[in-house]
C-alpha cells in the first residue's frame, strides 16, 4: 500500500497522527487476536464434546433401532429453541439458553412402555443437536473474526506502520536539506552583503 504525502510539515503532522493511532491499536488488536485465538480453540473443544455426546445418544438409539420403526415422531415436536447474546472480544455471538418441546398425549395402555423414555432420548438427542450446531456457528463466526483481525494486525504492523515511518523519515530529511540550502543562501547573501565596494580611480 503506497502512503501519499507531500514533501511538508501539514502532511508531516498528518502522518505522525495516523502512525501514532496504529502504534497505540497494535497491541490493542494484538491481545484481540490472541483472546480470539483461545475461544475459537474453546469453541471447538465444546463443540467436539457435543459430537461425542450426540454419537452416545446416537449409540442408545442404534440399541433399539427396530424398536423405533414402531414409534410415532409426530408425538414430539419442538416448539421453540431460545438464545441469548454475549460479547466475547467484542463480537456478538449466539448462546443456548433453552429448548422448549410439545409432546402430543397418548395412551401409555395402547403404545409401547418405552415410548415415555424414547420421548426422553428424543429430546437429549434434539437438544445436544442443536447445541452442537450452535457450537460449530460460534467457532466459525469467532475463527473469522480471528482471521480479520490477524489480517489487520499484519496490516499494521508489516506495512502500513513502517509506510508511515518511511514517509516521515523521508519528509523530515527533505525538511532538513532545504532548511540547510535555505540557510546556506542567506549565508552567501550576507557575505556578499558585508564585502567592502572598491572603487577605482582613475
Amino acid at each position: 500500500m503506497a502512503i501519499r504525502f507531500q514533501y511538508n510539515k501539514i502532511s508531516l503532522q498528518q502522518l505522525a497522527k495516523q502512525l501514532r493511532i496504529r502504534t497505540q491499536a497494535l497491541p490493542i488488536l494484538k491481545n484481540k487476536e490472541s483472546a480470539l485465538r483461545i475461544e475459537v480453540k474453546n469453541a471447538k473443544n465444546v463443540a467436539e464434546q457435543y459430537l461425542k455426546d450426540l454419537h452416545a445418544i446416537l449409540d442408545r438409539y442404534n440399541e433399539g433401532v427396530r424398536l423405533w420403526a414402531e414409534f410415532d415422531s409426530s408425538l414430539l415436536q419442538i416448539k421453540k429453541i431460545e438464545f441469548r447474546y454475549i460479547k466475547i472480544a467484542g463480537i456478538k455471538l449466539p448462546e443456548f439458553d433453552n429448548i422448549s418441546f410439545e409432546v402430543k398425549d397418548f395412551s401409555l395402555f395402547e403404545n409401547p412402555n418405552w415410548f415415555p423414555e424414547g420421548i426422553l432420548i428424543l429430546k437429549d438427542l434434539y437438544t445436544t443437536l442443536v447445541k452442537k450446531d450452535l457450537a460449530l456457528k460460534k467457532m466459525e463466526m469467532l475463527n473469522y473474526a480471528r482471521k480479520k483481525t490477524t489480517q489487520k494486525v499484519n496490516l499494521y504492523e508489516k506495512v502500513q506502520i513502517p509506510g508511515y515511518e518511511e514517509a516521515i523519515r523521508r519528509i523530515k530529511s527533505f525538511l532538513e536539506d532545504e532548511e540547510n540550502l535555505l540557510k546556506s543562501a542567506q549565508k552567501i547573501i550576507k557575505s556578499r552583503q558585508e564585502v567592502p565596494e572598491i572603487s577605482i580611480v582613475a
